[in-house]
C-alpha cells in the first residue's frame, strides 16, 4: 500500500488522545489528518498490501470508515479540510465482468478454470472542502468536486461526478441544491482558500465564520477581501497551491 500526504508531514502523533481510534498525522505548518484504523481492505477483508491512497491536511474519515482495494489498480485522492462521518464505505472496484455468458470467478473453483480479468474503475478522488454524512458509501471512478456536502447514507454510484458546491443525498445520490449562488461559487473556487496555509486562515478566521447565503453582494465582498489577502500573502511568501 502507497500511503502519501503533503511535503510538511512530520510524523504519526502516537500520544494524540485520539490514537486510539485513528493514525494522527501532523504537519510542521500546523493541522492534522486521521486516517481510522483499519481503513485499508482488500476482498478478503484483510489488510490491503497493494493500492494508493493521498490525503491532504486536515482531511479524515470517521471511525469505523474503509476503502476496499481489490487489487494493485486503484487509488483514492483526498484533499484538504475533508471532514468524513462514521462508517464510510470506498469501494474501488468490485467488478465482474458482466459481457461474458457469466459474471462467476472461474478461476476460483480452480481446475485451471479461467475468467475474463475484472474491469477497473479509475482512480476516486475527492477535492477540497468536502463534508461527507455518516455511512455514505462511494463507488470507484467518481470525482467529488470542491465545496461538496454528501449526505448521510447516501449512494455515489460508479464514475459519479459532481458539481462544486453542490448537494448531494439519495441512492443514487442526486443534487439536492448549491450551496451558494453561481457568482460566490466561481469567486470561492477562484479564492481556493484551501491552497493556504493554517496561519494566513488564522489571520483572516473572522470572515470564515460569515453567513454566506445572506446577502450576494456582501458574500462576494468578503471573498474579494479574502482574495486581496492571499495576493499579499504570496507576494510576502511566493505562490501557495
Amino acid at each position: 500500500m502507497q500511503i502519501q500526504t503533503e511535503d510538511d508531514f512530520n510524523g504519526v502523533q502516537e500520544n494524540h488522545p485520539w490514537a486510539g481510534q485513528f493514525t494522527v498525522m501532523g504537519y510542521a505548518s500546523g493541522g492534522m489528518s486521521m486516517i481510522p484504523h483499519d481503513f485499508f481492505r482488500d476482498w478478503l477483508d484483510q489488510e490491503a498490501q497493494h493500492g494508493h491512497f493521498y490525503i491532504g491536511r486536515c482531511s479524515s474519515f470517521g471511525v469505523g470508515s474503509l476503502v476496499k482495494y481489490d487489487a494493485g489498480q486503484q487509488g483514492l485522492a483526498v484533499g484538504r479540510f475533508v471532514a468524513g462521518g462514521l462508517r464510510l464505505r470506498f469501494l474501488l472496484n468490485g467488478q465482474h465482468e458482466s459481457r461474458t455468458i457469466s459474471t462467476y470467478m472461474f478461476s476460483i473453483a480452480g481446475m485451471g478454470l479461467r475468467n475474463a480479468p475484472p474491469p477497473q474503475y479509475a482512480d476516486s478522488v475527492i477535492k477540497n472542502d468536502v463534508w461527507i454524512g455518516d455511512e455514505a458509501m462511494m463507488l470507484g471512478g467518481g470525482i467529488i468536486e470542491n465545496g461538496c456536502i454528501i449526505g448521510a447514507r447516501s449512494l455515489l454510484p460508479p464514475n459519479f461526478r459532481s458539481e462544486p458546491y453542490g448537494i448531494y443525498a439519495g441512492s443514487p445520490a442526486k443534487l439536492i441544491r448549491y450551496r451558494f449562488p453561481e457568482a460566490v461559487r466561481a469567486a470561492l473556487l477562484d479564492l481556493a482558500w484551501w491552497d493556504m496555509p493554517l496561519a494566513w486562515i488564522r489571520d483572516n478566521n473572522a470572515m470564515f465564520l460569515e453567513d454566506m447565503t445572506a446577502d450576494e453582494g456582501q458574500a462576494l465582498a468578503t471573498i474579494a477581501r479574502l482574495k486581496a489577502s492571499r495576493l499579499d500573502y504570496e507576494a510576502q511568501h511566493g505562490p501557495q497551491s
